[in-house]
């Protein structure tokens, strides 16, 4: 029951933080700068947590190389994403994650297969093509936008699993896990920023700090998920995100995203089959 609250309460914050990101953006411009402002708040936040459980760095280091993938380069490619499609249609693209969880559990982890698996890719699937096939999308929503978003669900799934396996075998705490995975993720979005040449405005970061809060608060619970439960169970929880993100986005930013019945109807069927997946498993 712990890993299945802890799951729902990061999937709320990750759905807020997304739409915090995209208010970010619209006040001060520059994706890649943006997710370094916000991920190094977010590596704040998990501070008090792992000086809790104990700050001890040993046996720490496969946390630091499964932060270059997230949040180091899947940060990166969602808040391009976040950018170019909007935190409606982002949210409901990265909410595709468990397809692509269970299917990297199955073949490395040896986690069981059941017959819902086939009937929750469907429905994933299903939502996938209401949101491609959706017409009327505001001005500002570019397809290359989406690219990112699947690119980051790739990439979070690949992380979901390396720390679960990690998880199985380790000593170190969750909150002190997910500190290091944060501190990694801020340096590589700081070497991006670094070969790219980009500038790092320090006036922008109050714009980010409210998403870096919820995406830190987001990250503790996750990992506290993920030390009490299998992939299985807990990515579909974590991907009901898409529905928070698409209900918060209709409530902050109303008319901007335009919201209908489509988009709704595609995260839905895009959270039930998650769900599926990891109800009948």
């Amino acid at each position: 029951m712990d890993a299945v609250l802890l799951a729902c309460s990061s999937a709320v914050l990750f759905g807020a933080m997304t739409v915090a990101l995209r208010l970010g953006l619209a006040r001060s411009p520059g994706a890649s700068a943006a997710a370094f402002l916000m991920v190094v708040p977010a590596f704040a936040v998990t501070l008090p947590f792992a000086a809790v459980q104990g700050l001890s760095l040993d046996g720490v280091w496969p946390f630091a190389l499964a932060g270059v993938l997230g949040p180091g380069l899947s940060q990166l490619l969602f808040t391009f994403a976040v950018r170019d499609a909007g935190p409606s249609r982002t949210s409901v693209v990265v909410g595709t994650a468990p397809l692509f969880s269970v299917a990297i559990a199955l073949v490395f982890l040896d986690e069981p297969l059941v017959a819902g698996l086939i009937l929750g890719a469907v429905l994933i699937v299903a939502g996938g093509v209401l949101l491609v096939g959706e017409r009327g999308r505001p001005a500002h929503v570019r397809t290359i936008g989406l690219v990112y978003a699947l690119a980051a669900t790739i990439v979070f799934a690949v992380r979901d699993n390396i720390v679960r396996w990690l998880a199985g075998d380790t000593t170190v705490e969750p909150a002190v896990a997910a500190a290091v995975t944060l501190a990694t993720g801020a340096l590589v979005a700081g070497a991006y920023l670094l070969v790219t040449r980009r500038a790092i405005a320090l006036r922008a970061l109050p714009s980010f700090l409210p998403a870096g809060l919820l995406f830190g608060l987001s990250y503790v619970c996750l990992f506290e998920a993920y030390y009490r439960g299998r992939v299985s169970v807990v990515s579909p929880l974590v991907a009901t995100e898409s529905l928070w993100g698409v209900a918060i986005s209709a409530l902050v930013l109303g008319r901007h995203e335009l919201v209908g019945l489509r988009l709704f109807g595609g995260a839905a069927l895009v959270v039930a089959g998650g769900m599926l997946i990891g109800a009948t498993r």
